[in-house]
């Protein structure tokens, strides 16, 4: 399989056609996500009119999105420099 040729400074020969397809994919895919990321903000705004706290639903979020042993690792040193500063 060829390689494209890379284009620089120089490069009189751009396909425009392909450049804008590329760029309009890309436009449509931020335009999805700030779609995404407006639902996602209801979403916390309905959980906390429902009395729930959200800064704690994102960090379960979070912790759910981890690898189940990266998490634990981060875990036990947490708990372990907690314990050094005499918090637990």
């Amino acid at each position: 399989m060829n390689k494209p040729e890379m284009i620089t400074a120089e490069s009189s020969d751009v396909d425009g056609g392909h450049l804008r397809a590329f760029i309009e994919r890309i436009e449509r895919l931020e335009e999805e996500k700030r779609t995404i990321a407006d639902d996602i903000k209801e979403v916390y705004a309905e959980a906390k009119g429902n009395g729930f706290d959200v800064k704690i639903m994102r960090k379960i979020v979070s912790i759910r999105r981890m690898d189940r042993e990266k998490r634990i690792e981060e875990e036990t040193i947490l708990d372990l420099y907690l314990q050094a500063l005499g918090e637990i």
